[in-house]
């Protein structure tokens, strides 16, 4: 059985808020500050492509224990870890370091995913973020946001809001995208990525799903899709979209989930989706 909704107010969401920042900014300095010279690979997970590196696990591992100290009434749903269940109504949803196979070839597009979400977290459209965080260390950017307050990229210049894209062209748009692990499954993405190819200026893969719905958020990217991608790589990002002023939709339109999703502005979603639904 579900917890019921907790009543929030823009008092609690900013500290829910802050929390994500302090949380990812933390387990972002030790992914970064602790890198094994001799990084290792600690197990796979849905093929021998996906992997699980000794820093994932501690990453986790210290993301759990510090909510367990700040906020012990509330559940966590992690990427490497078991759900634990909470009586709060706030489930936390974490991705210890989202671009792991970018992590262990040293390529810097990699990011640690803080959320706290409402709802039913196992079940698409059951739930959503209501504050979150996306750090991506290696360059000290903080993407974060609450619900109903805007989102904000915190660098070392300052704090600058946020807003997606206004290219209204689909053939003017730079579209990102990703991959999954299952060989089959990249054959079937291959063949989508080259019927959208023609149709837009040029695809980036980057490789970090929460950095791209970051990137859309900035209007880095003009529009981003992807299938295969779970909660954790989806909660903050897909709220600081939101924020920012876009969409983020799945199959038919409905809730973002596994089977797709599509960010962006409202004028890029619809075409795209089209194209990959």
């Amino acid at each position: 059985m579900t917890t019921p909704e907790p009543t929030l107010g823009p008092a609690d969401l900013g500290t829910l808020e802050t929390i994500a920042c302090e949380l990812a900014r933390e387990a972002g300095r030790l992914v970064v500050d602790e890198r094994p010279a001799g990084l290792g690979v600690s197990a796979t997970k849905s093929s021998r492509t996906d992997i699980v590196t000794i820093m994932d696990t501690r990453s986790e591992q210290l993301l759990r224990e510090r909510l367990a100290e700040r906020r012990p009434d509330d559940g966590v749903l992690g990427e490497e870890g078991d759900s634990t269940a909470g009586t709060s109504g706030i489930t936390w949803v974490v991705d210890p370091i989202d671009g792991t196979v970018n992590y262990l070839y040293d390529i810097p597009q990699y990011a640690v995913s803080v959320a706290a979400c409402v709802g039913d977290t196992t079940r698409p459209g059951a739930w959503r973020a209501v504050a979150g965080a996306v750090y991506h260390p290696v360059l000290d950017e903080m993407f974060h946001a609450r619900e109903g307050a805007g989102a904000f990229l915190r660098t070392t210049t300052g704090v600058h809001a946020l807003s997606v894209s206004s290219v209204s062209r689909l053939d003017e748009a730079l579209l990102g995208t990703g991959f999954g692990y299952d060989a089959q499954k990249r054959a079937r993405q291959g063949a989508v990525v080259a019927r959208v190819l023609p149709e837009v200026r040029d695809i980036r893969r980057a490789g970090s799903a929460a950095l791209d719905l970051c990137a859309v958020a900035a209007a880095r990217l003009d529009v981003y899709y992807e299938s295969g991608l779970n909660p954790w790589d989806l909660a903050a990002g897909e709220l600081i979209v939101r924020e920012a002023g876009g969409e983020v939709v799945g199959r038919g339109g409905g809730p973002a989930s596994a089977d797709l999703v599509v960010a962006g502005p409202a004028v890029l979603v619809a075409p795209i989706r089209a194209l990959v639904d």
